[in-house]
């Protein structure tokens, strides 16, 4: 019986439609005509915006679309950071000079560096792009050096001073690492239910257009529940598959794919309908991850390819992507909607295939 809930090649190609979904969105959420997404508080006009959108479909509801959902990239990345955490570092024969069995400092440095080696290639260019363009950003010591450090997640207003925007991951990821190696790591699953239940709390009784949830969200709490999923589910991978594989092997193929069909098509079912509340919002991201999962189970084998290769340059293309955003936008905004978009996604895949060199000779 096969344990293994996504394979390698599984995990690459949810990687590239992640990081396609995070890319697109990031493009068309600027576009003025665009339906505004809820990614870090919750605007009713935003939900009624993509309503009108699905009920009166022109030739821009693919654009409204990724505008409203393709913010939901960031927490399949984060899903499936808590399950490749697991299994790196909680089975039994897993190498302890790693950094997950070793000290907690240790680890934190491993990954620090790892995210750093990352961010600096696409910051140095970007703000060098920055300077001299339109729309520049001024920048302070502090949000520099809080960049650096990747904790600018935690400063007033980060998403006033976090600039380029998508760069909050960083900090994001980092907050993460920590809670995973002094909080989760190889402690029992209550920890880690229990944690997630906290987060959801301190946000479910926030106001929904507040600042504190801004805050909350931007940080590790706002996270927690799909980096929590994917920890739970890497754990309890043998029991999962022992319920829902099917028991005559010769009907197993057949059998997995109608159920995964079935699967995306009720949680992405679910996506849109829970998005219209703020207390069921909250939820969305389990379902998003479920809806992706059962999507890359079954795309054609042809178009996995595709997407495990994007998914293998999806951090060279995180960090380029404002890059190319900055310049195609502003001549596109408002004409040739589609054109820009093309050309930007082009050139944002063709720099990340360039990036993903320049990250492998960076020194460690």
């Amino acid at each position: 019986m096969n344990n293994t809930i996504l394979s390698k090649a599984e995990c690459a190609a949810l990687r590239g439609l992640a990081i396609l979904g995070i890319v697109l969105h990031n493009y068309c959420h600027w576009l003025g005509m665009a339906v505004k997404e809820n990614e870090y508080q919750f605007h009713r006009n935003n939900c009624d915006g993509l309503l009108q959108a699905v009920l009166h479909p022109d030739v821009n509801l693919p654009i409204h679309l990724l505008s409203f959902f393709g913010h939901y990239g960031v927490p399949v990345f984060l899903f499936l950071s808590g399950f490749g955490l697991v299994l790196k570092y909680e089975k039994k024969n897993s190498p302890r000079e790693s950094g997950g069995g070793g000290s907690g400092l240790s680890f934190l440095r491993t990954h620090f560096i790892k995210l750093f080696r990352m961010m600096i290639v696409g910051f140095v260019a970007f703000t060098l792009l920055d300077a001299f363009t339109p729309g520049r950003h001024h920048y302070q010591l502090l949000h520099v050096v809080a960049q650096l450090g990747m904790f600018n997640n935690l400063l007033p207003t980060p998403d006033k001073v976090i600039w380029p925007g998508p760069y909050w991951f960083f900090g994001l990821m980092m907050q993460l690492y920590i809670v995973y190696r002094l909080v989760i790591y190889r402690r029992h699953w209550g920890v880690v239910v229990g944690l997630m239940v906290v987060c959801w709390l301190l946000q479910a009784f926030c106001e929904p257009t507040g600042e504190m949830l801004n805050r909350l969200r931007y940080n590790f709490v706002g996270g927690m529940l799909p980096f929590g999923m994917g920890v739970l589910m890497a754990r309890f991978q043998p029991q999962i598959m022992r319920r829902i594989s099917p028991l005559d092997n010769s009907q197993a193929a057949t059998s997995n794919h109608v159920r995964y069909g079935l699967l995306l098509l009720i949680a992405t079912a679910l996506v849109f309908l829970l998005s219209f509340n703020y207390q069921t919002w909250y939820w969305v991201p389990v379902f998003v991850i479920l809806a992706s999962m059962a999507l890359v189970k079954v795309l054609p084998a042809g178009i996995n390819r595709a997407l495990e290769w994007t998914g293998a340059v999806s951090a060279a293309m995180f960090v380029c992507h404002p890059i190319t955003r900055k310049i195609f936008i502003a001549p596109y905004r408002t004409t040739d909607l589609y054109a820009g978009l093309l050309l930007y996604l082009v050139a944002s895949l063709c720099m990340a295939w360039l990036f993903a060199e320049i990250m492998k000779r960076m020194p460690k």
